[in-house]
């Protein structure tokens, strides 16, 4: 059922239909997993409250940089499908982990910060990790019109979560989520094993696919090099910071406003859980529907440059409207455009780069990066909080870096056309 469905909607060969339709299931499990657990990682932030969690943004980046050089030195000297596999297994055990401490002592503060940290980190990785994945199995033809209908999966999963995390917080608590969501990653596992079996690259020889399976080899800390040697991935990690920076621009704005609308920590949970299901509504439409026709046919600059210009008019209207329900317009649009057309867009662009860089440069790019601009925009807006800026002002700055994001965007875009070309010419080859 499912496959057909899939070849309804998007342009699946025959031979591609149970590899799409594992990955499918496969970020489903992700993101279901992880979205149960989002409404309840913001309720602890808002009771933390705003100074805290800059606190942990901090604490975040650098827990970011303590797991990537682990990654990296399993990548080197472990199978890719042991490693693929290890992620998912040890964010489901230390699901388990959390839960029994936090029903131990549910009041438990260093708890709190704990799975604030660790889900931060983790939300980036699991999510990294699927689309190394994806784009390890993919060519650019293959990414363009098969990527935005694998998102959906994802996106049908974070689209059930939020509504079994308003069913469940009642009956089974935070600690019962947590047991919910382990299981889920479980899932994710069967899944992933069913993919790496049956999805190999077009074009390249049956001879070459055990060579897929071994470790990479190369120095763990290959990433850092790769990323300062090549301005295409320099490119990439001023796009990321640039896209981290808008998202921690808003988040704060967000903290601070659903405070105010909802005094009640249950109210915000729910407000929480709400957003998230029209977010992923949203999202879900799109990539079923758009995604794939707006990257073949109009290119990635689309799926690239649209988000950012989007954000350039919702940071203006913030800085002259500046209430909730205006803020909650801009989120919407933000996670929903991200979700649908620019992580597909950012996914994209690494089909055009070799296996090393996938496996380590793309997860530094992804985690590391994308946390240090977390850490780098609070301290910015902290800063600008202190000299006196009123909320308006730094809605005006937000409008300058979405500006700026969109730029480098539309420049990423147009090199990764001219590096995929190559690519395109042997996939028109006769087999």
């Amino acid at each position: 059922m499912l496959a057909r469905w899939l070849q309804r909607v998007a342009r699946v060969e025959a031979d591609e239909v149970r590899p799409v339709a594992a990955g499918f299931l496969l970020f489903f499990c992700v993101l279901c997993g992880y979205f149960m657990l989002r409404p309840v990682r913001e309720t602890i932030g808002t009771v933390l409250g705003e100074a805290e969690v800059e606190k942990l943004f901090a604490m975040t980046f650098f827990a970011s940089v303590a797991v990537i050089p682990l990654y990296g030195f399993a990548c080197s000297r472990l199978p890719r499908a042991v490693v693929l596999t290890s992620v998912y297994a040890i964010f489901g055990v230390s699901l388990l982990v959390l839960a029994a401490v936090m029903n131990v002592d549910p009041d438990n503060v260093h708890a709190a910060r704990f799975f604030y940290v660790w889900i931060s980190v983790f939300n980036l990785f699991v999510v990294s990790v699927f689309w190394t994945l994806m784009v390890d199995r993919s060519t650019s033809e293959q990414a363009k019109r098969l990527f935005g209908v694998i998102a959906a999966g994802g996106t049908i999963g974070a689209l059930a979560a939020p509504q079994i995390t308003n069913i469940l917080i009642d009956p089974i608590g935070k600690t019962g989520v947590l047991l919910v969501s382990a299981t889920l990653f479980g899932a994710a596992i069967v899944c992933q094993l069913v993919l790496l079996k049956s999805w190999r690259r077009p074009n390249r020889p049956l001879s070459e696919e055990p060579a897929r399976e071994r470790p990479i080899g190369g120095n763990p800390f290959a990433g850092i090099t790769q990323v300062i040697r090549s301005p295409y991935l320099l490119g990439f990690c001023g796009f990321v910071l640039l896209l981290a920076s808008t998202t921690t621009f808003l988040y704060f704005e967000q903290l601070r406003l659903v405070t105010e609308a909802f005094p009640d920590e249950n109210d915000r949970t729910q407000a929480f859980a709400w957003l998230d299901f029209t977010v992923n509504a949203l999202t879900l439409i799109t990539q079923v529907f758009f995604t794939g026709r707006i990257a073949t046919r109009l290119g990635v600059v689309v799926l690239l440059v649209s988000v950012p210009l989007v954000m350039v008019g919702g940071f203006f209207t913030l800085a002259f409207l500046g209430n909730f329900w205006v803020l909650a317009v801009v989120m919407v649009a933000r996670r929903a455009g991200e979700y649908a057309l620019t992580r597909p867009g950012r996914e994209i662009l690494f089909t055009s780069v070799d296996t090393e860089t996938k496996y380590k440069a793309k997860n530094l790019i992804d985690v590391v990066v994308y946390r240090g601009g977390d850490a780098l925009s609070a301290w910015l807006r902290k800063g600008l909080k202190a000299s006196g800026m009123s909320f308006s002002a730094i809605a005006l700055v937000g409008a300058g870096i979405a500006l700026a994001w969109a730029l480098v965007g539309f420049w990423l875009a147009k090199r990764h056309e001219s590096r995929a070309a190559p690519d395109a010419s042997v996939a028109r080859q006769p087999a």
